[in-house]
């Protein structure tokens, strides 16, 4: 397939490569698909509480809100999807382990969350005397039929969220990070617990409620329709332009976050009573430009957490048709939308509140599993590390995040092992499972 010299390019291999303007729109697409409601929140938060901190913590925030999931994206690509890179573990892992990610950053958690935030953004604009239940179950369901339409066309993402939401969102935040920069509100206040003591570490597992590494194991399905929907057939080529969109939009997401960052440690003066993000970036927005702040603030929120229903519900289905063909896409789209939108009634705090140790059970697995896949040449000559190592990680994940969930607290046996108190006891034991699993392949190939 050829076309235009504006449109593609051809590597020595003779296949399709996207335009550097086409690379920049297919990762558009991607930060569209990560950015939302999280990704919003926590970067002010982090700059209120660090305060003068705030540079090493966010650093720590950085590299597992970006780093982890760029790598997470580029590891899948050379796998060529999840279930494949999760297969060289075993077959019944790789299923297990898949449907448990799409579905927490699909119906249960990450979508539900996109229609709960926007609802509470949007709420303070409401003329007094509106009934909130009611209107939320109204937005709710006009959020996720816009939301479901947008999905019905998957391999047209890159048309709607990278050529018209990206710029749009980027835009809105532009104004809103700009106005802190030129006349700030107010200066950093002293770091506050936990920050105070472990900045970095603090916020590098702030970075975890992002979501994003696990969304980067599964949006290579939809981005991968797109690139092939622009002439780029050939897999090794495939994976090169998701990576290189991973790239990108590792990029936007860093001067984002970095200017969030920025505008959560000059506002907290003007807000000391700011209980997260959101309320944060409505101070700074309202400080500057009043009424309309809100109003800026309630449309940057909307847009990120559309986008970002529009990519989970789009990916969720395009998964779960191939995966269980029972159902087509349409229907798996529609299921997921309807379910999510029940679940987002409930409100963003009780989906907070259930996000938590399910996060700390799957991220552990997932960081291990995109290390490993990046080694995957060294890897695959030990094949019990896969396993091994896995295997490991996954029950310190599962027994910390139970403990937090049912018992916050109380002792267990991995509290003594080293990094336990910064919240990652999974770390040594998964060094050591990995050397271990080495030198038994080794022993026993002798």
């Amino acid at each position: 397939m050829t076309g235009s010299p504006e449109q593609e390019s051809f590597d020595r291999a003779g296949g399709v490569r996207l335009s550097p303007r086409q690379s920049l729109l297919v990762g558009a697409t991607l930060f569209s698909m990560f950015f939302g409601a999280g990704n919003l929140i926590l970067p002010p938060l982090l700059g209120a509480r660090a305060g003068e901190l705030a540079v090493p913590a966010l650093v720590g925030f950085l590299v597992s809100a970006i780093g982890l999931p760029v790598l997470g994206i580029v590891s899948v690509a050379l796998a060529g999807d999840l279930p494949r890179l999760a297969g060289r573990v075993g077959a019944r892992f790789a299923l297990a382990f898949t449907v448990l990610v799409y579905l927490s950053i699909g119906p249960c958690l990450a979508i539900p969350r996109t229609a709960s935030t926007s609802f509470e953004m949007l709420a303070p604009l409401l003329p007094e005397g509106v009934p909130l239940g009611a209107a939320s179950v109204v937005f709710s369901v006009a959020f996720f039929a816009v939301a479901l339409g947008l999905a019905m066309r998957p391999n047209r993402l890159t048309q709607v969220l990278g050529r018209v939401c990206a710029p749009a969102l980027i835009a809105l935040i532009v104004v809103v990070v700009g106005s802190s920069l030129v006349a700030p509100l107010g200066g950093a206040q002293p770091a506050m617990a936990p920050y105070d003591a472990e900045p970095l570490v603090n916020g590098f597992l702030d970075g975890y409620q992002t979501m994003d590494l696990l969304a980067a194991l599964n949006f290579g399905i939809v981005i991968a329709l797109n690139i092939r929907d622009m002439g780029v057939g050939r897999p090794g080529a495939v994976a090169l332009e998701i990576s290189r969109a991973g790239v990108v939009a590792g990029v936007l997401m860093l001067l984002i976050y970095c200017g969030l960052g920025y505008v959560g440690v000059v506002t907290l003066a003007a807000a000391p009573g700011a209980e997260n993000g959101a309320q944060l970036l409505t101070a700074a927005a309202t400080g500057h430009f009043g009424v309309a702040g809100a109003a800026i603030v309630a449309a940057i929120f909307f847009i990120a957490c559309l986008n970002v229903c529009t990519g989970l519900i789009s990916c969720c289905a395009t998964y779960f048709s191939e995966t269980f063909p029972r159902l087509g896409y349409c229907a798996w789209a529609v299921a997921f939308a309807v379910f999510a939108c029940a679940v987002s009634n409930l409100g963003l705090t009780a989906i907070l509140a259930f996000s938590v140790p399910l996060l700390s059970a799957l991220y552990p697995v997932a960081i291990v599993l995109v290390a490993m896949g990046l080694l995957h040449r060294a890897c695959d000559r030990v094949p019990s590390v896969w396993r091994w190592v896995v295997a490991v990680t996954a029950v310190v994940g599962v027994a910390t995040a139970a403990r937090d969930a049912l018992a916050p607290g109380a002792w267990l046996p991995i509290d003594v092992l080293p990094l336990a108190d910064l919240g990652l006891a999974w770390v040594v034991p998964a060094v050591l499972a990995a050397v271990a699993a080495a030198a038994w392949d080794v022993a026993r190939t002798r």
